[in-house]
């Protein structure tokens, strides 16, 4: 016992795992088997780790390598999300056409929203007009900041027994007096277009199971890679952000492709030294121009899932929107990249149509 205490002594903490170990681990004996009296582990419950992800406020935090010579004059291509997209709705829109014609019904989306958040604006106002394009019905149910979740969940179940909607969107993130776990699970599974429901996102995790719905941002990065003709299959990927949203299902779709994946999020420790290992990067760290030229491997893709709002007087709704990558760096050394705005953006939206689609025809018997 004196020697395992000795050994014990010698253990080392980060600042940041002091922190967690006093947030998450009794300090007495008593406590922990008050709180788990029947559990013969000293881990707390994994839900009780939870820490927010919130990212050092300027790049100091990180140590860049040694700076890439760009003056070879290389620019890497650019993955037109924008086309990829156009080019899957009009997939889309010939199918909603030929259910209407065929048995005179078209899919049906509807959208609940609370609050207002710039982000959240641009994606609805989106997502309408696409629904447009293709002739899905759409409709939006906008509710106050400081609504109850009672409200919300109201509202969702009252599409949840319509017949004429087939996908039931929540517009994430919500206010935080929301318990955005307990709203989601109110969405029905057969109308999940968003892919966020338990369910869903634990087929997606496990090999041989096959989720009703993707969710559509990481299915859109896929689809990207897919039709640029990158070889996901035995590579390493790299995913910044472990957000419920984006980060978290899409590393488990990139291991479903066979990738070697590693997730960086904002207790990584030089997450800029693993990030330059990869062949593919995904970022979705919501962080604006975090990841420099010199996190990235020369030759790498790079999906920029980021869509952050910088203020600016002179655009017309007073703010444009940056990437997590710095663009003009990252041009300089990666084979292929997609823009902010015109990249993951349209994507997002194709494949929620997509999803929309697929989700009517199934509860029509459509094929």
């Amino acid at each position: 016992m004196k020697m395992m205490a000795m050994a014990l002594r010698r253990i080392t903490l980060s600042p940041w795992q002091t922190a967690l170990t006093a947030l998450t681990i009794p300090s007495t004996t008593t406590t922990t088997t008050t709180t788990r009296p029947h559990s013969t582990l000293m881990s707390p419950p994994v839900v009780s780790l939870d820490l927010p992800d919130v990212w050092p406020p300027n790049s100091s935090h990180f140590h860049f390598p040694p700076p890439i010579n760009y003056s070879n004059g290389h620019r890497a291509a650019v993955i037109d999300g924008k086309l990829i997209a156009e080019e899957i709705r009009s997939r889309i829109g010939s199918e909603v056409r030929r259910m209407k014609e065929s048995i005179g019904k078209v899919p049906g989306l509807s959208v609940v929203v609370v609050g207002q958040r710039r982000d959240s604006e641009i994606y609805v106002r989106n997502k309408i007009k696409a629904c447009e394009q293709v002739g899905i019905m759409s409709t939006i149910t906008q509710l106050p900041d400081d609504c109850t979740e009672e409200h919300v969940i109201d509202a969702v179940s009252s599409f949840n027994v319509d017949p004429s909607i087939h996908g039931i969107l929540v517009q994430l993130p919500l206010p935080q007096h929301l318990d955005e776990g307990k709203i989601l699970d109110a969405v029905s599974l057969e109308k999940d277009v968003d892919g966020f429901h338990p369910l869903n996102m634990g087929n997606l995790a496990m090999r041989g199971r096959e989720p009703l719905f993707i969710p559509c941002t990481p299915k859109g990065c896929i689809e990207l890679l897919i039709r640029s003709g990158v070889e996901i299959m035995g590579k390493k990927a790299v995913v910044i952000g472990r957000s419920n949203i984006v980060g978290l299902p899409t590393s488990l779709l990139l291991q479903r492709h066979h990738a070697t994946v590693s997730v960086i999020h904002a207790f990584t420790k030089n997450p800029e030294h693993l990030t330059r290992e990869a062949d593919i990067v995904i970022t979705a760290a919501g962080v604006p121009n975090l990841v420099r030229g010199n996190w990235l491997k020369p030759g790498a893709v790079v999906i920029d899932v980021g869509t952050n709002p910088v203020e600016d007087p002179s655009c017309e709704h007073g703010y444009h929107i940056v990437g997590d990558v710095y663009y003009e760096e990252a041009v300089r050394v990666v084979s292929a990249i997609t823009p902010v705005p015109g990249g993951v953006g349209p994507m997002t939206v194709a494949m929620l149509l997509l999803n929309t689609l697929d989700s009517a025809k199934r509860a029509y018997e459509f094929s």
